[in-house]
């Protein structure tokens, strides 16, 4: 950081390291123990997509690497667009395999940001569920090297009412020994109709 960053406030951003990734498995441990909520094997890994072939061969490099084991009963990865153009990759694992999951979403971060595109990664996220039927995420976001919970309201009518806040920042205190909990609860963007969640 330079001189003039210091005087005019701006500071460097945080290096992301996907190795936090590896505390997930832990982390879901802690969440069924603490608030009931029991991984569903289902995690998805959001990027900007670009033009190019070099982006291309590399969605395909990804689909090759987690596609591997369909032979032996696993299901596909799937590529979706939301509303906002973003592309979704959605990985799924055997629930109680949340480190198998997790093996998955690194490796799409990784063969990302080792190609070149780690500037268009923008977050990853693992689902879970309890026994009344809410759904909750574990979000990670890559340029901040952080999580944060997420947690939408089912069947609400109003995007203002959509989001279970009480229970986001439970999970934030339940968490705190586990995860690089994001500090900014401005940063913890809702992502309505995630794949995975």
């Amino acid at each position: 950081m330079g001189f003039l960053d210091a005087i005019l406030g701006r500071s460097k951003p945080v290096r992301p390291d996907l190795d936090q990734l590896f505390a997930l498995p832990s982390a879901a441990v802690t969440l069924q123990a603490g608030a009931g909520f029991t991984p569903t094997g289902l995690g998805s890994v959001c990027f900007a997509s670009v033009e190019g072939g070099a982006f291309v061969q590399l969605q395909q490099d990804v689909r090759a690497l987690l596609d591997a084991d369909t032979e032996r009963g696993g299901v596909p990865v799937e590529f979706s667009q939301d509303a906002y153009g973003y592309t979704w990759l959605l990985a799924r694992q055997p629930p109680e395999d949340t480190a198998a999951l997790v093996n998955d979403l690194h490796a799409v971060n990784t063969l990302l940001q080792e190609g070149g595109f780690g500037p268009q990664l923008l977050c990853s996220l693992m689902g879970f569920r309890d026994a009344g039927g809410r759904s909750l995420a574990l979000v990670y976001l890559y340029k901040r090297g952080t999580f944060y919970p997420f947690a939408p309201v089912a069947g609400a009518q109003d995007k203002r009412d959509r989001r279970d806040n009480g229970l986001e920042l439970q999970v934030r205190a339940l968490l705190a020994d586990d995860l690089r909990v994001e500090e900014d609860l401005a940063r913890w963007f809702p992502v309505w109709g995630a794949p995975g969640l």
